[in-house]
């Protein structure tokens, strides 16, 4: 099906995201082939105001170049406002590359790709996302300087798990604080949908602070690690039983996004959600349903930006010590958004953005 001009729908309706919608506004999208290795990608920089665009490569299946293209733009826009909320330097960008890692992906591929990544002269800065690993990114700095989440043999920071799950930590005792006076989560329950590469360290830090944790999660070999390590930790049978259980303090989504929807809102018993995953709210008006309940909401991109903060700092020669402590001041951070959210009669979600746009429209003006 084509418009008038001859073109795609799909096409037509992806620039009219780009030049007309709200969630479009980015200042550049490069489209990547490289026939021989079978590199197709999408490169989005929304913004680079406050310095070049950070932000990782996802490889994934699309149904679609069109899904592929639409996930870069609100991905790589997603990312201008958790850098910008995480203090950092950077504007937000996202690449996404085009099919299955476990059937396509190569050595040629990935230095195909570093190559057009280095062709942008260092507006973007790359680094893990869903489907790429510390490995990939060894081999795509092999073509490209402006390359993040290496190993530490090859000058990086290795795994950016670990502060993802500190940070979030830190956003949970910043709700605490904000809800119950105290940061401490000492006899709370909480939730955990998702026990992967970051919700496990979640555990750890949680069970560390006194919590009571339940866990569940998609894979039974993500659950079975936790368990084996701490036997006595309660397991929900998926996580629309998580939600609905009973005394839930704290909701922790650490899987996929738009966990929080017209479905699970409703059915929520905890009083906060915070949680790793990214793009929680499914659609907008969900942070004023949650408000509306009584749920307290960490904004997502605020409180899971400790990993972004770990890459950026690889630019700089990493240091575990100097990331931990910047991604430690989320706590800060997200105390300073409710506090916002309070004065303006706004939910979280929105005081954060507002925070995020005045930085990067401050930083335009300079």
């Amino acid at each position: 099906m084509t418009d008038v001009t001859g073109a795609p729908v799909a096409t037509v309706d992806v620039l009219n995201t780009l030049f007309h919608s709200e969630q479009g506004g980015h200042e550049q999208v490069v489209l990547c082939q490289d026939r021989a290795s079978g590199l197709k990608a999408v490169i989005a920089l929304h913004s680079t105001a406050l310095g070049p665009a950070l932000g990782g490569t996802r490889f994934y299946p699309y149904a679609s170049e069109q899904d592929a293209v639409a996930d870069a733009l609100n991905l790589s826009r997603g990312m201008s406002y958790k850098n910008a909320m995480a203090g950092l330097d950077h504007g937000g960008g996202k690449a996404v590359i085009i099919g299955d890692p476990e059937l396509i992906k190569t050595e040629e591929l990935l230095l195909a790709y570093g190559r057009f990544v280095a062709s942008l002269g260092g507006r973007y800065v790359t680094a893990c996302d869903v489907g790429t690993y510390v490995a990939d990114m060894d081999v795509v700095a092999r073509e490209c300087r402006w390359t993040t989440g290496r190993s530490p043999e090859n000058g990086g920071a290795g795994d950016s798990s670990v502060l993802t799950a500190f940070g979030v930590f830190q956003g949970m005792r910043a709700s605490a604080q904000h809800l119950w006076g105290d940061p401490s989560l000492r006899g709370r329950k909480v939730g955990i949908a998702g026990v992967g590469k970051v919700g496990h360290h979640l555990v750890e830090h949680l069970l560390q602070d006194g919590a009571s944790v339940v866990i569940t999660d998609v894979r039974d070999e993500s659950v079975r690690r936790i368990t084996e390590r701490h036997p006595g930790i309660a397991v929900a049978a998926d996580t629309d039983a998580l939600i609905r259980a009973e005394g839930l303090d704290v909701y922790a989504p650490c899987a996929l996004g738009g966990a929080l929807n017209d479905d699970s809102v409703p059915v929520l018993t905890a009083k906060v959600v915070c949680g790793a995953a990214n793009n929680q709210l499914s659609h907008p008006g969900v942070e004023k349903d949650l408000a509306d309940r009584g749920i307290l909401y960490a904004p997502d991109y605020v409180v899971n930006a400790g990993g972004v903060i770990q890459v950026a700092d690889e630019l700089h020669g990493f240091d575990f010590e100097r990331s931990k402590a910047k991604a430690a001041k989320i706590f800060d951070t997200t105390l300073s958004i409710f506090a916002r959210a309070k004065d303006d009669g706004i939910p979280p979600a929105a005081a954060a953005d507002r925070i995020a746009e005045q930085r990067m429209s401050e930083a335009r003006l300079r």
